[in-house]
């Protein structure tokens, strides 16, 4: 009877600290759906709870697209025959003397090799001065050095040969098979050209990006919508710089789901469902399909529509979809999700139930146990 007496505080009062923890500290995979309302605009959060509806589905369906802009679109092709800085040129001059002004005695021509032209486009041939290069192809500088020798030696004959083009180049970095710096050619003057002359892309072409950074501008495609649509396919100009990446837009899972992971959109649109299913779909046995959560930050414009009222800077918002609502599939199968979403599914109620049943019964079990060592 003492045994007992000594055992029963004991016992009951592990019950009682067990059952306090139980309701108050029990292990869940982030906030259940009161909480997340709870940080509603109208109940003095910064974030916008929204139900998705038609309306907000049409609203907010926006995804940011690749693509160029009109500059790179209309530039045309460069030249391959006109001359730019940092060509090396090669003249042979021919005269039509036995001394002349440049050939040695006995001999009708002379050649001058490896001119390269200057920073400011000029190159310098002895008796004819400093003699604008660039922006004229060979043929047209061949005339004009003719033109100002003819006054000091009759009828000289004079070729111009491009010996090597550094002037026209871009640079090709990232995930190509051979990195480097190339001319500008008469076989690779477009895009899609340049990257074959690289090697082609060392990533799976689903997933590459290709980005042109052209002065201060900068424009990216898909690498699948460059062979598919030949606008895509932009002229290259010298000094390009030509980057080939992982597309890196991703989208976060979190919560009662088959799997906790940042997922890759890759190059597809994808919609609510979709990115569900893409980590093992609603957990069974935790979900609540009533509380299914999508976090973004929307940009002024959008959030402007979906509310239908103006709104000043980004807003965050949480679009909530109810897969349990007549049309909750369809509207979650309607709204895509986009880079930097966060796809969180909430805990069922009776989960926190659960637990703190379980908790209470494992303490009442360990209770026995210390009141059979006591008796």
């Amino acid at each position: 009877m003492t045994a007992i007496l000594r055992t029963g505080p004991i016992r009951i009062l592990m019950l009682a600290s067990m059952t306090l923890l139980a309701a108050c500290a029990l292990p869940r995979s982030g906030p259940n759906k009161n909480e997340i309302f709870n940080g509603a605009v109208e109940r003095g959060g910064n974030t916008q709870v929204i139900y998705v509806n038609d309306h907000v589905t049409r609203a907010s369906n926006f995804v940011p697209s690749y693509g160029f802009s009109a500059s790179f679109r209309s530039a045309g092709q460069v030249g391959a025959d006109e001359i730019r800085p940092g060509d090396v040129l090669g003249l042979s001059i021919w005269e039509n003397v036995d001394d002349g002004l440049l050939t040695s005695l006995g001999s009708s021509s002379s050649t001058l090799t490896e001119i390269q032209v200057d920073s400011s486009g000029y190159i310098f041939v002895p008796y004819a001065g400093r003699v604008r290069a660039a922006g004229s192809t060979p043929d047209q500088l061949r005339q004009n050095i003719t033109q100002r020798l003819s006054a000091q030696t009759p009828d000289p004959q004079v070729t111009v040969q491009r010996i090597a083009g550094d002037g026209a180049t871009v640079s090709v970095v990232g995930q190509v098979s051979a990195q480097g710096v190339y001319p500008i050619e008469r076989p690779t003057r477009t895009l899609s050209a340049m990257l074959a002359k690289a090697g082609g892309v060392a990533i799976q072409p689903e997933i590459a990006v290709v980005t042109v950074k052209r002065g201060g501008d900068s424009g990216r495609v898909w690498l699948t919508d460059l062979y598919a649509s030949p606008s895509n396919d932009i002229a290259l100009r010298p000094g390009d710089l030509i980057v080939v990446e992982e597309d890196q837009r991703n989208f976060t899972a979190l919560g009662a789901l088959g799997g906790q992971t940042r997922v890759p959109l890759g190059n597809e649109t994808i919609n609510a469902v979709e990115a569900i299913a893409m980590v093992g779909g609603l957990n069974s046995s935790l979900a609540d399909p009533t509380g299914v959560f999508v976090l973004r930050d929307e940009p002024e414009s959008v959030a402007s529509r979906v509310l239908g009222k103006p709104v000043v800077g980004t807003q965050r918002f949480a679009y909530v979809l109810d897969l349990t609502r007549p049309n909750g599939l369809f509207l979650a199968r309607d709204f895509l999700i986009r880079d930097g979403d966060t796809v969180y599914v909430t805990e069922a109620p009776y989960v926190q139930w659960q637990k703190t049943l379980s908790a209470i019964t494992g303490s009442a079990a360990t209770a026995d146990s210390l009141s059979s060592i006591g008796e």
